[in-house]
């Protein structure tokens, strides 16, 4: 009797890849971090249709929201689907994909998961900006018109850049830091947020108002003059920042290693921590800081795929999930509609403290 050779062990998930040939060109891929992207993709579908179906007291069900898709229904239906429902789940979709892939790509440029956009200060300077128009704007005579659809959004991503701006340069030094850049993030974020309150304090009291519901972060006031726009910079942004996102597996192995495969660091880093930043104001801009979602989309999606590094796809996949479950959550659990803003930070608060001591054991290890 013959004995059984031994099994070959098996390849970590990491390391086991297949490769895709067209003609000249190939590319590796995993089949889980694929197959995951896929039921994400279906998920965040799923989400989306779900999102459509219920924001209101208007009854629709399902059957009534295909017939309005395909050109039946009344006037009435069309308003609620076309008018109040289809701009908020796109706003959410896009808002939550942008936080996802800024969180991913903050996350695997630090190699720290408790770097994101909540936690370096870009949210609270694009909040500083935006309720500055306000309150200058109100002060002026209102915000209303080109000055709300216009300059809220540009205040926002003005005071957005600034804030990265001050926090990259004041923790670059011979690279990225993240326990620099986190430190460095968090005095940025309490600075800016008492700019926020100081301000909103010698504003007119309806400005206070509506700065104080700003910061909170909703899609209640969705509609297509936010939604539109928000798309199209996504479609010009997002493929510009995945594709220099390709350098972060390289940029992993350390610089040294990242420049002996061709790798130019410093312009790699600055261009990946720029589109970061704009993800995060266009996000600010469409819908208020809207906290957590790219903190903690990168992780989920991390654990889900099994990767070293958060994967960029699925986080902006997981981001869009979770912001409009999210959503819906808020509108539908309590008695009257909670700003979405609220809902993430009511979970992702105590998902903060778990990373924190989770961290610190491993350092400990």
């Amino acid at each position: 009797m013959t004995a059984a050779p031994p099994r070959r062990p098996r390849a970590p998930e990491v390391l086991r890849r297949r490769t895709l040939r067209i003609g000249a060109a190939s590319w590796s891929w995993r089949p889980r971090p694929l197959l995951v992207a896929l039921i994400m993709a279906g998920l965040t579908g799923a989400v989306f249709v779900r999102a459509l179906l219920a924001f209101d007291d208007y009854p629709m069900g399902a059957a009534e929201v295909v017939s309005v898709l395909l050109g039946g229904g009344g006037g009435g239906e069309r308003f609620v689907l076309f008018q109040l429902r289809m701009p908020r789940a796109l706003a959410g979709a896009l808002v939550g994909a942008a936080l996802g892939l800024s969180g991913a790509i903050l996350q695997g440029l630090t190699r720290n998961p408790l770097a994101s956009p909540d936690t370096i200060g870009i949210g609270w300077g694009a909040s500083v900006g935006a309720v500055a128009v306000m309150v200058v704007g109100g002060s002026a005579g209102g915000v209303s018109g080109a000055a709300s659809q216009i300059g809220i959004p540009a205040g926002a991503i003005v005071g957005g850049l600034v804030a990265a701006a001050v926090v990259f340069g004041l923790s670059w030094r011979s690279g990225v830091q993240s326990t620099r850049l986190l430190l460095v993030g968090v005095a940025v974020s309490l600075i800016c947020a008492n700019l926020v309150y100081w301000a909103m304090t010698w504003s007119d009291v309806n400005d206070a108002a509506r700065a104080q519901t700003w910061i909170t972060g909703s899609l209640h006031a969705a509609d297509w003059d936010r939604a539109t726009p928000a798309a199209i910079v996504l479609a010009v942004l997002l493929p510009l920042t995945l594709a220099a996102a390709r350098a972060i597996a390289a940029l992993g192995l350390g610089d040294d290693t990242a420049l002996g495969l061709g790798v130019r660091v410093d312009a790699a880093k600055l261009s990946l921590l720029l589109g970061a930043a704009l993800l995060v104001c266009l996000a600010t801009a469409a819908a208020g800081p809207i906290t957590f979602v790219a903190l903690a989309a990168p992780q989920i999606a991390l654990r889900l795929c099994r990767t070293p590094q958060p994967p960029l796809v699925t986080s902006m996949l997981t981001g869009a999930a979770v912001t409009l479950a999210a959503d819906q959550l808020a509108a539908g659990l309590f008695a009257v509609q909670l700003p979405v803003g609220v809902f993430t930070a009511l979970l992702g608060a105590p998902y903060l403290m778990y990373l924190i001591v989770r961290s610190h054991r491993e350092s400990r290890i």
